[in-house]
């Protein structure tokens, strides 16, 4: 018995190669527009849908596949005589096979600059009511969206069956590219309106798999790495990340990164990050990046061995020389100079990352997901950008200039500290810092021991508010010149009195950079 295909594709990766071993499978092919041309010139006999239909594509092509001929010979259950009777009473034959992926709306809404008419032509109908009509029949009809699946597909076809677990592995895998591409336009869509939408009644996130992980967070747990296609290009990060050495990267080395990568991005300068376990225990800023990344180390050399390390700038050869004197897992950088990367490739296990230029830290359009039991929680990224003009001083001592900077450069390495978070900040470098305690003065005296003198004369930056004195007496004790920290405690007068009985200057934010 003659079997049928219908291939329409936008992706033609491989359409030719995979028109020709149906051709001789003895498949009967049928096209739409541009898909039958680029299977013609490759000498492929496919003839036009509307021979099934008995009507030509019209609306600018936008009506070629909506039509019984066509989706009853999808749809109907070989399995019921009742549903292949109604086929021959219509003179319809059955379909066996669809190959189909749509219009590529995702390239054409990545320009900002794109009509909204021009988007709304590239939002496929016939596409997807191809692809589920199969999809849903699948016991009986094979449908293929992903070229990566012709060769396989095209085995079992040759084999003489195609297996149930394949077809309904096709069979999802076909309704998950409907999802994604739909959660898109509504994406771009709710984008458009004004204000934008960004939290909707409901959100779809579409995913796609960048790579299976050798495990999770530990070794008895699966992991993936995904990314989220969006109406936007993406934003340079480990998505988008050209791995230029060492070994595949893990679950934990993926964390790491990302986190090394926020904080150094976040700084307008030449900045270095150096980061365990998704914190920074380095971070610095110099107008030299070799100097930025000696004096992020200078910050905790004793746990940055092993750590990643994560630059705003390209890496020169200059400051590629000074990372290779110590163990790193990941080197993150927009890219490498030759001779940087030739110097760093010498260590074998070493991993390097080229991103791109980051764009400017703005969070538009942006969202972060986490996960917990039964939901989500997502909001926007702390990407608020704040003026050191703005803060109210109020101890009875103002900030100098030099201390003011210090303030600026701790309270922005704060916002990549886990609360309840305390940085110790002099010269634009990291001198200490305390993360994750419950308690905000165990986070002031870790943040002080780990800063030793380098605290005197320092400042310092809280995520949130000191609800007692205690962390402020603790900082001054510790030689602490200069806090910034949001305000808003109910105890806020007997904090400023610390402040002021200790000669420390103090200025409140009104904001508050929790991380957890």
């Amino acid at each position: 018995m003659t079997r049928r295909a219908i291939l329409s594709v936008s992706d033609k990766a491989g359409i030719v190669e995979l028109g020709r071993a149906l051709a001789a499978l003895d498949f009967e092919l049928f096209s739409t527009g541009n898909t039958q041309r680029a299977l013609v010139e490759g000498g492929v006999a496919a003839r036009g849908v509307e021979e099934l239909t008995g009507v030509p594509e019209m609306l600018d092509g936008r009506v070629k596949t909506l039509h019984p001929a066509i989706h009853g010979g999808i749809l109907a259950r070989r399995d019921r005589p009742d549903h292949l009777a109604t086929l021959a009473e219509q003179r319809i034959a059955p379909i066996d096979l669809v190959v189909a992926n749509l219009y590529p709306f995702a390239r054409t809404v990545a320009d900002p600059d794109v009509a909204l008419a021009d988007a709304l032509e590239q939002i496929d109908i016939g596409g997807p009511t191809l692809i589920r009509a199969a999809a849903k029949n699948f016991p009986a009809v094979l449908v293929l969206v992903d070229p990566a699946d012709y060769a396989p597909t095209l085995a079992q076809l040759r084999a003489g069956e195609v297996a149930p677990e394949w077809r309904r592995r096709l069979a999802a895998g076909a309704f998950a590219h409907v999802a994604a591409y739909d959660a898109l336009i509504a994406r771009y869509l709710y984008g458009g309106l004004e204000p934008e939408e960004l939290l909707p009644p409901r959100l779809t996130l579409g995913l796609e798999k960048l790579a299976d992980l050798r495990y999770g967070e530990n070794p008895h747990q699966r992991a993936a790495f995904y990314r989220q296609p969006d109406a936007r290009p993406a934003p340079a990060g480990l998505a988008t990340a050209r791995q230029l050495h060492g070994r595949e990267l893990s679950y934990n080395n993926i964390m790491d990164a990302d986190a090394a990568w926020g904080a150094a991005t976040d700084f307008p300068g030449p900045c270095v990050a150096i980061v365990k376990h998704t914190v920074p225990c380095g971070l610095a800023t110099h107008d030299d990046l070799a100097e930025a990344y000696r004096r992020a180390l200078s910050g905790d050399p004793v746990s940055a061995y092993g750590g990643i390390v994560a630059a705003n700038r390209p890496i020169d050869e200059a400051t590629a020389r000074e990372i290779a004197r110590t163990h790193y897992d990941i080197v993150i950088a927009p890219d490498f100079a030759p001779e940087a990367l030739e110097r760093l490739r010498k260590k074998k296990t070493l991993r390097l990352l080229a991103c791109g230029t980051p764009a400017e830290p703005d969070g538009a359009g942006a969202l972060e997901v986490r996960q917990v039991r039964g939901g989500l929680l997502v909001q926007t990224p702390d990407a608020l950008d704040e003026d050191p003009a703005t803060w109210r001083v109020v101890t009875r001592r103002a900030p100098t200039a030099a201390e003011l900077d210090d303030l600026a450069f701790a309270w922005r390495a704060v916002k990549h500290v886990k609360s309840n978070a305390i940085v110790i900040g002099a010269d634009r470098t990291l001198r200490g810092m305390g993360a994750g305690q419950p308690n905000r003065v165990v986070s002031v005296q870790l943040a002080c021991d780990k800063a030793g003198d380098g605290a005197r004369g320092a400042a310092l930056a809280s995520d949130a508010f000191f609800p007692f004195p205690d962390g402020i007496e603790a900082a001054a004790r510790a030689g602490v010149a200069a806090i910034v920290q949001p305000g808003g405690s109910l105890r806020d007068a007997e904090c400023i009195a610390a402040a002021d009985a200790a000669g420390v200057a103090m200025v409140f934010t009104g904001v508050r950079h929790f991380r957890h």
